[in-house]
């Protein structure tokens, strides 16, 4: 039995959450995606060619380094799969090369995406450039003044970034102004989702795209040091990153995985996006996730630091992984976060995207408190895009 294969089922649910609610205009369409990626996902040619990108033009696998320098310092083992030196500086590529590759063989000339730390818009736009498509990404106007320098490569790399100025001008503002602009362009479009989010397939194709990480780090690490690691952890907002890391370690009963969403500026409604810890069930673009909501049941407004982090629902395998308690949460403040960006700058040589920090700054925090223990961290994205917001409002640390 392996959870990869029995997980989601055909419905699109991980026990009582996913699934697909669509208008009836969108069924055709996203039916279409699923019997394609069905058929591909069995094809060696189809196999093939994205092995191909992988290794020839995306650069993998990334490697497992040993951070011995915070290891020192905390007490505990800390290993890094370094994502941010996969092709444009995160794991999104991962899923954004799967993406539009199955959209060449559908005969879609048009990639459609919303965009938060603006690290799944410049992936998209990256193989849109490789593929000789067309692409489009909607991102909220805060996320475009934080992310500056993501929102430039977005455009050198040819995409029209579309500004969202309403409601939260965020990551839910700009999946709900993607999905009203793809309503019109389904023929010709395919709107790849950035996360392990949306309705079915998207979920699951996103994970299986994103299991690369896991099935390398497993090898990596067997490799490095001949046993498993006691601990795994990744960031969440949507989830992509934690569930691809996770995919390689999940039938290992041995480790215990854990996945670090923000904790913000404190507990009220409002000041985090820690879905997982105060969330409850609820529907969010068309599927059943934990959600944050507020006293009607809608969406809450949400914050962190982290752009790509600020969601209110989470992907549904993740709600899946806390209420069966295979996976642990934890939430992690801007405060913590901030600290662990500059300390790994410092001690490391290695600047992370402030979403990544997030499970970093967890696996120090724990590392301490259990000295000895060996843990894995998906670095899952370089700070390029996070310095000069950093440095204006918190200095260099």
């Amino acid at each position: 039995m392996s959870y990869l294969k029995d997980l989601p089922n055909k419905e699109g649910y991980f026990g009582e959450f996913g699934g697909a609610f669509l208008p009836p205009e969108l069924e055709p369409h996203f039916a279409e995606i699923e019997q394609a990626y069905r058929r591909l996902m069995r094809s060696a040619d189809f196999l093939n060619e994205l092995r191909y990108i992988r290794k020839h033009y995306q650069g993998r696998p990334t490697p497992v380094y040993y951070a011995h320098n915070l290891s020192a310092d905390v007490g505990a083992h800390l290993y890094f799969k370094r994502e941010d030196l996969n092709h444009s500086g995160a794991h999104k590529l991962n899923h954004c090369m799967g993406e539009a590759l199955l959209a060449k063989h559908m005969g879609k000339k048009k990639l459609i995406a919303e965009t938060g730390a603006g690290q799944h818009g410049v992936a998209l736009a990256t193989a849109a450039a490789y593929f000789g498509m067309e692409c489009e990404i909607h991102m909220g106007e805060i996320d475009i003044a934080k992310e500056a320098p993501n929102v430039t490569r977005m455009k050198l790399l040819g995409a029209n970034v579309v500004p969202v100025g309403f409601g939260g001008c965020s990551l839910k503002e700009a999946v709900d102004s993607a999905f009203q602009s793809y309503l019109s362009q389904a023929d010709e479009a395919i709107f790849a989702i950035g996360s392990v989010v949306g309705p079915h397939p998207f979920p699951q194709m996103v994970r299986n795209f994103q299991s690369v990480m896991g099935l390398e780090a497993r090898e990596q690490y067997l490799e490095m040091t001949g046993e498993l690691p006691d601990h795994v952890t990744a960031c969440v907002g949507g989830g992509s990153n934690a569930l691809g890391i996770f995919a390689g370690f999940i039938d290992d009963d041995d480790v215990q995985l854990h996945g670090v969403e923000p904790l913000g500026k404190g507990t009220e409604l409002g000041q985090h996006s820690a879905t997982m810890t105060f969330g409850k069930p609820g529907m969010i673009h068309g599927f059943k996730c934990l959600l944050l909501s507020d006293e009607e049941g809608n969406p809450a407004p949400v914050h962190s630091i982290a752009s790509g982090l600020d969601y209110p629902g989470v992907g549904p395998e993740h709600s899946y992984l806390k209420t069966s308690g295979r996976v642990n949460y934890h939430a992690i403040s801007d405060d913590e976060t901030l600290d662990a960006f500059y300390k790994i700058s410092r001690r490391e040589g290695i600047i992370p995207a402030l979403e990544s920090a997030h499970a970093i700054a967890w696996a120090m925090k724990f590392g301490r408190e259990n000295p000895g223990t060996t843990i894995l961290a998906n670095l899952s994205g370089r700070g390029n895009k996070d310095i000069d917001y950093v440095t204006e409002h918190f200095g260099h640390g």
